[in-house]
């Protein structure tokens, strides 16, 4: 029989304060990579919006991401609690770490005060026409649709945002990875909300890489670089955002939920 690999596991709450808010990440530390299909097989068992397994050590490491479905190219809120993970448990005198993604070139996480914050790539989004039956599928029409790895779909206020309730079944139909709904806010200078069903994921709680779009939509909108963003979630999350010229910097708090071992 062949021997059982042991993986250490860590669940973090990503950007929140508390437990039980924000969005949940399972980061797995590992000496080398296993198969792709055990990676992507440890996802669909944690059944969490992402899992992040990381190989490397002295504060420079390679990362991948896993939704319970597929591998993706970023994530930004597992990407935080893999630095959360780094800095707090496996090397608590670094003051940043680097992760290299085959997908998405290198990113970095740094302490800022009692916060993470990330070095991303900036991606801003162009203006695009609404796909055959995206109005639908959301249930009410926006003023402004774009496009990037995602469709952001941009609304009046709000309450708009938060009201609505999307036909799943429908999203899962469009050919981008997923469908971010936002408005300016009302106590944030911006929110959104993110809808990914094709990977799993009907709502994502709090999204790091939707805002390397939203970010640079804000900004120019709003003409200031530094923004304030609420992912308005049932969970919830806050986001302190900076725009630079091909970058973003996210930043956040993370929470130690869980740690353990897979064994496989």
């Amino acid at each position: 029989m062949k021997p059982k690999m042991k993986i250490p596991l860590f669940q973090i709450d990503a950007f929140t304060r508390k437990l039980f808010g924000g969005n949940p990440a399972a980061v797995c530390p590992m000496r080398v990579w296993p198969d792709a299909h055990v990676m992507q097989s440890i996802a669909a068992e944690n059944n969490l919006s992402e899992t992040a397994f990381i190989v490397g050590g002295q504060g420079k490491f390679r990362i991948r991401w896993f939704t319970p479905k597929a591998e993706v190219d970023l994530c930004g809120h597992a990407t935080l609690a893999a630095g959360y993970v780094v800095l707090n448990h496996i090397d608590k005198s670094l003051k940043s770490v680097k992760f290299l993604s085959d997908r998405s070139g290198l990113l970095g996480v740094s302490r800022a005060g009692d916060m993470l914050a990330m070095d991303f790539p900036s991606l801003p989004p162009k203006p695009c026409a609404p796909p055959e039956g995206l109005v639908r599928a959301l249930g009410k029409a926006p003023i402004a649709t774009l496009e990037e790895r995602d469709y952001i779909v941009v609304y009046e206020t709000e309450a708009q945002v938060r009201a609505l309730k999307p036909d799943m079944a429908k999203l899962r139909k469009f050919d981008k990875q997923g469908v971010v709904v936002t408005a300016k806010g009302d106590k944030a200078d911006f929110v959104s909300r993110y809808f990914v069903p094709k990977m799993g994921i009907p709502e994502d709680p709090v999204t790091g890489s939707t805002h390397c779009s939203l970010v640079p939509f804000w900004s120019k909108m709003m003409k200031k670089d530094r923004l304030i963003a609420h992912q308005v979630s049932a969970r919830g999350g806050e986001i302190v955002c900076v725009q630079k010229t091909k970058r973003v910097y996210l930043a956040g708090h993370a929470v130690l939920y869980m740690r353990g071992a897979i064994e496989v």
